[in-house]
């Protein structure tokens, strides 16, 4: 079994940016620095530095989500960023969507211990839960997937003119420049990469934001959105 490292105290900026939920966020810390190294969901390098590379690199995300709106965390693995994203707004109605049943369970126990009721739990690829889960205002996603496959998964999620927030790194605007064809096919009509948490994190958070008109995901999934729809109302009327 994984030894799990020695998780160092919270950086005084965790305060400022988890507020009154701090403690909730100590309690996350601990739960991914014991049971998600045991369990296979992070390696156990990542301990040492869990506040400022994982933590608060997505709770700064906030910063650039709207108020009042649907999330969707595409592959969310440990809970990152949906996680962090929960304890800092509680406005938001977050679902986090993994695929893999041992990382589910955690999400599920970490839900429960930090008593996020606003948050829900799927199980699936993004890829084959068009029509399962409603539409949503902004697909977030970090470390997932190249640019361009990770928008095949995560934009044909969105409502009309939702966005999606990719979390990525200093590749950000090369990744985006080679994605642009893949993405104008899904349906996307502005793209902006964003720094979110200066004076935070060192180095602030790189956002890839992508925007969609009023056809996520394009041609390509029009024809699968209709039969979605369809049958949505088929089960409705039975």
């Amino acid at each position: 079994m994984t030894e799990a490292a020695e998780l160092p105290p919270a950086p005084e900026g965790a305060r400022t940016v988890f507020g009154e939920y701090f403690p909730e966020a100590v309690r996350y810390a601990e739960l991914l620095a014991d049971a998600g190294v045991k369990r296979g969901l992070i390696g156990p390098r990542e301990v040492p530095r869990l506040w400022e590379r994982h933590l608060l690199n997505c709770a700064v995300l906030s910063e650039v989500v709207p108020e009042n709106v649907t999330v969707c965390d595409v592959g969310s693995g440990a809970g990152l960023p949906g996680i962090p994203l929960a304890l800092v707004r509680r406005d938001l109605r977050i679902t986090l969507l993994e695929p893999l049943l041992r990382r589910t369970n955690f999400l599920q126990e970490v839900v429960e211990v930090l008593g996020l009721d606003h948050v829900t739990i799927e199980r699936g690829r993004a890829e084959e839960m068009l029509g399962k889960v409603p539409p949503v205002h902004v697909v977030t996603a970090r470390a997932v997937a190249p640019l361009d496959r990770l928008a095949g998964w995560g934009v044909p999620l969105l409502r009309p003119y939702g966005e999606m927030l990719a979390l990525k790194g200093d590749t950000a605007e090369e990744e985006l420049k080679g994605a642009r064809a893949a993405l104008g096919k899904l349906g996307v009509v502005d793209t902006s990469v964003l720094r979110a948490g200066e004076g935070v994190v060192d180095p602030p958070a790189t956002v890839v934001r992508v925007e969609v008109g009023e056809s996520p995901g394009g041609v390509r999934f029009a024809a699968k959105r209709a039969k979605a729809a369809r049958t949505g109302r088929t089960r409705r009327r039975r």
